[in-house]
């Protein structure tokens, strides 16, 4: 008999469960606040309590189930240096479930879990570092590509090879072949 069997099978086999668990609780530590689906959710307090008390600890060996939980790294770090701190003096309870409507495609149940007293600026840290160094690299790119004066030398020669006389015959020559792109290219839209 199954008796004290209380969690939802979500439709999932038990190891594709245990991962989605652990993918959730990884990315509410990293955000402090997700939305899902309603069940999920409500099943996701008690793993994401669980990893709370463990960090509450901080010994290597409250450490190490952590990580095997998790299987991230950086999760585990902010969770025994951000949020077991965090909450030291609290008794339970480290997070809230607020219900966020219905899904448009599938008008599943949706609500958004989060940390009690979290950090809003947590939610999208990653993201907007992964933008910076983007941009930091864009803007290097941009030091070490050559000056816009050498680029009219270069259209000059340009138009010496193919025979035209000047930038403007160059400039007309562009403009015929791009409407006739566009025009071909729109009559095998339409049709002949």
């Amino acid at each position: 008999m199954k008796h004290a069997v209380n969690a939802r099978k979500l439709n999932r086999p038990t190891s594709h469960r245990k991962a989605l668990f652990a993918n959730l609780v990884c990315s509410l530590i990293e955000h402090e606040q997700i939305e899902t689906t309603l069940p999920k959710a409500k099943d996701l307090r008690s793993f994401a309590d669980r990893m709370v008390t463990l960090a509450k600890k901080d010994t290597l060996a409250s450490r190490r189930r952590a990580l095997s939980f998790l299987r991230s790294e950086e999760a585990v770090k902010k969770l025994f240096s951000t949020l077991g701190p965090r909450y030291g003096n609290r008794n339970g309870g480290y997070t809230r479930v607020l219900k966020a409507g219905m899904r448009y495609g599938d008008a599943a149940p949706m609500a958004i879990i989060e940390f009690v007293e979290r950090d809003a600026g947590a939610k999208g840290l990653r993201q907007k570092a992964v933008l910076e160094a983007a941009k930091a690299a864009s803007n290097a790119a941009s030091k070490d590509m050559p000056k816009a004066d050498a680029a009219p030398d270069a259209k000059k020669e340009a138009a010496k090879t193919e025979g035209l006389k000047s930038l403007k015959d160059v400039k007309d020559a562009k403009a015929k072949s791009q409407t006739g792109a566009k025009a071909s290219a729109h009559r095998k839209v339409i049709g002949p």
